[in-house]
């Protein structure tokens, strides 16, 4: 039972410290939506998801009202479109066709964003694979909600080098076709070593394979919840500090788990897993770089970070999963530039780069997330930057991502505007000696030793 203090330090989490839900996401089976012909396929998705979600911004608003609760965004994931659309895509622009309808449906049931144009090449990748790939520049300039994401290596089989050399070049594209927009879709598209099947985050949320018809995610988030608590122990231990963190967790994701519940029976929808991610936002007071600077350094970027970012990935999940049983998606600590105003910050002062950040996703949850980086960079470039980190997620056995951000006609210094909670991102230097003729390299990188566990 909850009593009248957990009530009580609830409402003062939510008044004052920024805790929201950051995400009710509905993932969607698509697979019986598969038919050869294509506009066939097109009326059986949007019919589907305007079917099956219909109601949830509705009931996302109604647990708001009735808890008090705030939730940010309400979202859909979607079976990978790579699979639904290999019967009757047979060119980039007919799979660039379906984002149209997944924009319209998404738009006819109110949510703020619809993920699940993606596709799994962590080995290899099919026909359709390649088209969805090659349409994704395409399909982010024409629509509005829809968000894309590409697996590109796995701990079990390693780094597809072929993707990995394609998605710099789709990275660039899909910058120079938003460039009016200040790159915009590049935040809508993230590539992963070890992507979750039931991630509620976007952009990188599809609806796994492995997943039910239809399931009911949460993503909770509270920087500033953890922040305020780090306060009330300053200069505290170190075990202080973990048991303070730990805590905190506990409670933030017993306010998910509550919403989670709540909408799966409103819903009539199985409940899937909470996300006990510290996901920041632009606003003041809810940024994970504050939480690394109530620990004791200076800037995120100084010395100590790294470790300073371990402790409080580790003791975020262990609070989390004394709150519920069904703990998934990225579930820690997200590090996005420009999501963050205190890693803005710590970046305009020089004591954040590209090679700490890279560190830094080490121990992290996501990894190298919402960067911009010089309009000039060359696709061979980012796919360095890409299998660099992919690198870190097959060999740790862990979930790394990669989302930046092409900025076309800035220079260092400029400074992308995206709103919202996209927030804004500083354009960083990149490193300028070649990689070239190690990504023109074909065939894939294999898996680690320590992947052999049969």
């Amino acid at each position: 039972m909850i009593n009248i203090h957990e009530v009580v330090e609830t409402n003062q989490m939510i008044e004052k410290e920024n805790l929201d839900v950051r995400t009710i996401t509905m993932g969607i089976s698509l697979l019986d939506c598969v038919d050869a012909d294509l506009s066939r396929c097109r009326e059986k998705i949007y019919e589907r998801i305007t079917t099956r979600a219909k109601d949830l911004v509705h009931t996302g608003k109604e647990i708001e009202k009735k808890y008090a609760i705030p939730i940010v965004n309400k979202r859909i994931s979607v079976t990978p479109i790579a699979l639904v659309g290999a019967a009757c895509c047979h060119t980039p622009e007919e799979f660039a066709s379906i984002a149209k309808t997944l924009d319209e449906a998404a738009k006819a049931v109110g949510v703020n964003f619809l993920g699940g144009y993606s596709a799994l090449v962590s080995k290899g990748m099919t026909t359709a694979d390649e088209l969805l790939i090659r349409s994704i520049p395409q399909a982010l300039a024409e629509s509005d909600r829809v968000c894309s994401s590409v697996n590109l290596a796995s701990t079990r089989t390693g780094i597809n080098m072929d993707a990995v050399r394609l998605m710099g070049q789709m990275i660039r594209e899909t910058a120079e076709r938003t460039a009016d927009h200040d790159s915009l879709g590049c935040a809508k598209l993230v590539v992963f070593c070890n992507a979750p099947d039931d991630n509620p985050f976007m952009a990188g949320a599809f609806h796994g394979v492995t997943e039910a018809d239809a399931v009911i995610n949460v993503g909770v988030s509270g920087p500033g919840v953890v922040k305020t608590a780090l306060e009330s122990i300053r200069g505290g231990s170190f075990e202080e500090l973990c048991e303070t963190i730990k805590k905190t967790a506990f409670k933030v994701s017993r306010v998910g788990q509550l919403v989670a519940k709540e909408a799966s029976r409103m819903l009539d929808v199985p409940f899937g897993i909470i996300d006990l991610s510290l996901a920041p936002t632009p606003a003041i007071g809810d940024s994970v770089a504050d939480i690394l600077k109530e620990i004791g350094l200076e800037q995120p970027g100084a010395p100590g970070t790294t470790a300073a970012l371990a402790l409080l990935n580790d003791q975020v999940k262990k609070g989390g999963v004394m709150a519920s049983s069904y703990v998934g998606g990225l579930s820690g600590a997200f590090i996005p530039v420009s999501e963050d105003q205190g890693m803005i910050e710590a970046v305009r002062a020089g004591a954040l780069n590209l090679e700490k950040l890279e560190a830094m996703t080490c121990v992290c949850s996501v990894g190298l997330d919402m960067i911009a980086i010089p309009g000039d960079t060359s696709a061979a470039t980012i796919s360095g930057i890409i299998a660099d980190e992919m690198a870190l997620g097959m060999v740790n056995q862990k979930t790394t991502a990669v989302r930046l951000i092409p900025a076309i006609g800035k220079k260092l210094g400029d400074v992308l505007e995206f709103g919202g909670l996209l927030g804004s991102a500083p354009v960083m230097p990149v490193n300028g000696f070649s990689c070239e003729a190690f990504v023109a390299r074909e065939g894939r990188i294999p898996a680690p030793i320590h992947s052999f566990k049969n």
